[in-house]
């Protein structure tokens, strides 16, 4: 696959744009599809793309590499389709604002100084924002099922630091996706997608997979060529903010000022980690 040439930070801004622009159109599929559905179209199709533009050779891989590709499949399946369930629950912005947590805990995990502290507060503080305490807040199912997606992009991401240095990114990707599609697409059969098969969820499926996939994943390669990953990864901090402005424009998804809060403390929190992260290993 050709990678497209754009200056690295409108290529990062575009994919962060793209991603959760893909996210609001799934949403809006759910009263169709359900979240299982929605979550099978997308990363079925994106399986078949990706498929077809690396084109690998599953007899070449070796043990090794096998033992390093089906669990970061697996970990990509269960993130997308979690996901899916919980912002089926609440506001897409909030879904990926709580999702960040799990990142964000990896970037600090192990650390003793104290200003690593003080990013997992302020990510604390905005997930008290938005509990659901009494009657007010978040959906309490749809605010954990977030966070275990989280949990699972943690793991997706040590998992793809793994096998970066055995095979290379897009066919681990491609490779990658038979194995998600295989753990979502039993949850989308068993509610009822192939009753729903139609011309119409066919382009659904194909412009989620390219929102959502193929053309962010094409748009950071090309960035990350060119950007230091500090950089990209501050930039990355962004989603929650975008995902809330895709939620209001796309879905009409009004959050109140202490959800509006809590984008931002995890905003903050997440780039002040990737921040003094870097600093540390200078």
């Amino acid at each position: 696959m050709k990678t497209i040439k754009i200056p690295p930070l409108p290529a990062v801004l575009l994919a962060i744009i793209s991603v959760q622009g893909g996210a609001a159109i799934a949403k809006g599929l759910f009263p169709l599809l359900g979240a299982a559905g929605t979550a099978s179209v997308r990363i079925g199709f994106s399986a078949l793309i990706l498929l077809t533009a690396y084109r690998p050779n599953l007899k070449q891989l070796s043990p090794q590499q096998w033992k390093a590709v089906i669990p970061y499949g697996i970990s990509l399946g269960a993130m997308n389709v979690i996901f899916y369930f919980a912002i089926e629950r609440i506001p897409l912005g909030l879904g990926v604002t709580l999702e960040f947590i799990g990142p964000l805990l990896l970037a600090v995990f192990g650390s003793k100084r104290a200003i690593d502290f003080l990013w997992v507060a302020l990510a604390a503080l905005g997930i008290a924002c938005i509990a659901p305490w009494g009657d007010q807040g978040a959906d309490l199912l749809g605010m954990c099922l977030a966070l275990l997606a989280g949990a699972f992009w943690a793991g997706y991401i040590v998992l793809g630091g793994r096998i970066s240095k055995l095979m290379d990114g897009g066919q681990a990707v491609a490779i990658g996706m038979i194995f998600a599609s295989a753990i979502v697409l039993p949850f989308g059969i068993a509610g009822g997608i192939l009753n729903h098969f139609s011309p119409v969820m066919l382009l659904s499926g194909i412009t989620l997979a390219l929102l959502s996939s193929a053309i962010p994943f094409t748009l950071e390669m090309s960035a990350l060529k060119k950007m230091p990953a500090r950089t990209f990864s501050i930039l990355m901090s962004l989603e929650p903010a975008v995902a809330a402005l895709c939620g209001l424009l796309f879905l009409k998804e009004m959050l109140s000022f202490y959800e509006w809060l809590a984008v931002a403390l995890v905003i903050i929190a997440s780039a002040g980690a990737t921040l003094s992260k870097g600093k540390q290993n200078l």
